[in-house]
C-alpha cells in the first residue's frame, strides 16, 4: 500500500505498534514485572475460585450471585486481555500489530463496559431484593436475569464497536510507539496525523453518558435501599444488609471512580503519565480486589468456602 499525503506531512500506513509502557531502568521494570504478575495471579485465581464457588455450591444459585460470577468472569477475561502483553513488555520492548491492537482495544472497552453495566444491574437487584421482597421471584426471574446479562454484553459491544471504528479510521503518522502499556483511545489519539476533536468528544460522550446513567442507576437504587434498610426493627437484619450492600458499593465506587478520572473527563487524555498509573487499578487492580471484597465482606460466600473444603477434605 503506497503512502498518502495529509497536507506537508507524509503518513504511512502502520503495519504494527509499540508499546512503551513505563520508564524506568531494568530494576525498575523488573519491581513492575513483579507487581503486574502478582496482581494478575491473584486476580486469575480469585475470580476463577468465585465462578467455581457459585457454580458448585447450590445455597449460591441466586439472581445475586448469577450476576456477581457473570462479574468474576467478566474480571478474569479482563485482566486477561491486558496483563500478559503488559509483562511482555517488561522484558522487552513489546511489538503489536495494527490488527492486534484494534483486537485488544475492541476486547478491553466490550469487557469494561459491561463491567459497568453488570454493576448498575447487581445494584437493581438489591433493590428489588430489598425494597419489594415478594415481587422478587418474579421481577428477577432467570429469563430476566438472563436478558440483564446479555443486554450488559450487548451494550458492552456497541461501545466497544464504535469506540474501535472511531479511533483505527484514522490516519496514523509514521511514529508508531504508543505511550501506554496497552492499546487505549487516548494514546492512539496523539498519533493521529488527522484532527482528534471529533473522537475525543465521541469519547468524553460515549462514556460520559455510561458512567452518568449507571451510576444514576447504582444511587437511585441505594438510596431507596438506605431508607429501607433504616426502616426495620431488626439490627441484626440492618447488619446483614448493610454488610452485603456495602461489598457491593466498595466494588462500584472503585470502578466508577478510576474509570471517571481516566475518560470521563474533557482534558483527561492530555495526562499520559497520570493515565497509566490510573489503568493500573482498573485493568489490574480492581479485578483482583472484586473477589476479596466479596468474600471478604459477605457471609454466604464465606460458608460456601467453608463447605467446599470441608467437602475437599472428606473427599
Amino acid at each position: 500500500m503506497s503512502p498518502h499525503r495529509n497536507g506537508n506531512l507524509s503518513v504511512m500506513p502502520l503495519q504494527e505498534f509499540v508499546l512503551e509502557g513505563f520508564q524506568g531502568g531494568p530494576q525498575t521494570q523488573a519491581l513492575l514485572f513483579t507487581l503486574f504478575l502478582a496482581l494478575y495471579v491473584v486476580a486469575i485465581l480469585g475470580n476463577l475460585t468465585m465462578i467455581v464457588l457459585i457454580t458448585l455450591d447450590a445455597r449460591l444459585h441466586s439472581p445475586m450471585y448469577f450476576f456477581l460470577k457473570n462479574l468474576s468472569f467478566v474480571d478474569l477475561c479482563y485482566s486477561s486481555v491486558i496483563a500478559p502483553k503488559a509483562l511482555a513488555n517488561f522484558l522487552s520492548s513489546s511489538k503489536v500489530t495494527f490488527g492486534g491492537c484494534a483486537t485488544q482495544l475492541f476486547f478491553f472497552s466490550l469487557l469494561a463496559t459491561t463491567e459497568a453495566f453488570l454493576l448498575a444491574v447487581m445494584a437493581y437487584d438489591r433493590f428489588v431484593a430489598i425494597c419489594s421482597p415478594l415481587r422478587y421471584p418474579i421481577s428477577m426471574r432467570p429469563s430476566v436475569c438472563a436478558r440483564l446479562v446479555l443486554g450488559s454484553y450487548c451494550g458492552g459491544c456497541l461501545n466497544s464497536i464504535l469506540q474501535t471504528s472511531f479511533t483505527f479510521s484514522l490516519p496514523f503518522c509514521s511514529s508508531n510507539r504508543i505511550d501506554h502499556f496497552f492499546c487505549d483511545v487516548p494514546p492512539l489519539l496523539k498519533l493521529a496525523c488527522a484532527d482528534t476533536t471529533i473522537n475525543e468528544l465521541v469519547l468524553f460522550a460515549i462514556c460520559g453518558l455510561i458512567i452518568v446513567g449507571t451510576t444514576l442507576v447504582v444511587l437511585t437504587s441505594y438510596g431507596y435501599i438506605t431508607v429501607t434498610i433504616l426502616r426495620m426493627c431488626s439490627r441484626g437484619g440492618r447488619h446483614k444488609l448493610f454488610s452485603t450492600c456495602g461489598s457491593h458499593m466498595t466494588a462500584v465506587s472503585l470502578f466508577y471512580g478510576t474509570v471517571f478520572v481516566m475518560y470521563a473527563q474533557p482534558g483527561a487524555v492530555e495526562s499520559m503519565e497520570q493515565g497509566k498509573v490510573v489503568s493500573v487499578f482498573y485493568t489490574l487492580v480492581i479485578p483482583m480486589l472484586n473477589p476479596l471484597i466479596y468474600s471478604l465482606r459477605n457471609k454466604d460466600v464465606q460458608d460456601a468456602l467453608w463447605r467446599l473444603g470441608q467437602k475437599h477434605t472428606a473427599t
